[in-house]
């Protein structure tokens, strides 16, 4: 099944064997083994809360503090994305985060940006249908607003060349009002990316609500709004999107079980939805991995995956070229009119 993927983090997602390598390299591996790697990189099945999930990325981040690193994770991802059978994927990393030891923003997109183009080439090359990669570059709740304006402007600049949003995450309870950070997003519209915010894996439905206050196209999780009817209709008369990924918010501590989380409410309600994993290597998962587990969990049919699959391709951040969205349609287009399943009632 051609799918595609909207919420999908680069430093979530280091390949454990490459992490480990980096961090040998980097004299960050306190002689660790692979396994102990992968144990430091993949989150508890289910954390206290969002601040205990995201500890999962501490060593992720030291490690990819140079161009080199950020452009091999880049490229892997790429073709873990590609081994999936996902044929459009958006990558989203923070790129301030990255900066600790003198790489400018520039430099950080710039990496990350010739990892994924380099990687496109080469699936290409191998004879690998390469997928469609577009990035976002993220802004950090914690950090002061004009870091998150610089992210913007720094970002924008490279339109045309990958990417193509811009988002805001990190600990919700740290910094609850995503409104601090409102001139960053009106530089980023005004610059022409495409606006998701993190929202709702904290304080319940009313970080969602706050979320909308900054007008983005799309929220990252924010299932949260199933406990509010109201925040329910606002959703689907705004025609936001959810992006949601529930092994990873029943990580973060928000459902108790897969079965529990409201996706399959919040699809029969009629609010825009699509299915991501978040993050790979944290939540060690893949993309068909977690289509599964709601089919089985969730009781959904194919018909309802590939609702949310097709609702991934129509608000992907392709408003650069709309030529490429209107092929990833006519691809899913001809994979309906070979498995009738995917449109069964």
């Amino acid at each position: 099944m051609p799918k595609a993927e909207l919420h999908l983090h680069l430093d979530g997602s280091v390949r454990p064997a490459t992490a480990l390598e980096l961090a040998r390299e980097r004299g960050l591996d306190e002689g660790i083994d692979l396994d102990a790697m992968r144990d430091r990189l993949t989150a508890p099945e289910r954390c206290a809360d969002q601040a205990e999930l995201l500890r999962a990325f501490d060593l992720p981040i030291a490690i990819l503090q140079d161009a080199e690193s950020l452009q091999r994770v880049a490229a892997e991802l790429v073709w873990d994305v590609a081994s999936d059978g996902t044929r459009y994927a958006e990558i989203r990393w923070a790129p301030a985060v990255h900066t600790g030891k003198g790489l400018s923003l520039q430099d950080v997109i710039e990496a990350v940006v010739r990892g994924v183009h380099h990687a496109t080439q080469m699936t290409a090359d191998s004879g690998v249908s390469p997928p469609i990669i577009r990035l976002i570059a993220v802004a950090i709740r914690t950090h002061d607003p004009e870091t998150s304006r610089r992210v913007a402007t720094t970002a924008a600049g490279f339109l045309g060349r990958g990417v193509t949003g811009f988002d805001l995450a990190g600990v919700e309870a740290a910094m609850p009002d995503p409104m601090a950070h409102r001139e960053a997003f009106v530089v980023a519209r005004a610059m022409g990316l495409g606006l998701t915010v993190h929202a709702g894996e904290w304080d319940g439905p009313s970080q969602v609500r706050q979320a909308l206050e900054l007008r983005p196209t799309r929220i990252a999780h924010g299932a949260v709004a199933a406990d509010d009817p109201e925040l329910v209709m606002e959703l689907i008369r705004r025609g936001v999107t959810l992006d949601l990924a529930p092994t990873s918010n029943v990580q973060a501590g928000i459902y108790a079980d897969v079965a529990e989380h409201p996706l399959a409410r919040l699809l029969r309600a009629g609010v825009p939805i699509t299915l991501s994993t978040d993050d790979r290597t944290v939540s060690t998962l893949t993309l068909p991995r977690e289509y599964g587990r709601v089919r089985m969990k969730l009781g959904l049919s194919f018909a309802d995956l590939w609702r949310m699959n097709r609702q991934a391709v129509e608000v992907a951040f392709l408003h650069d070229d709309e030529k490429a969205r209107d092929a990833l349609r006519q691809e899913l287009t001809e994979f309906e009119r070979s498995e009738p399943l995917v449109t069964a009632a």
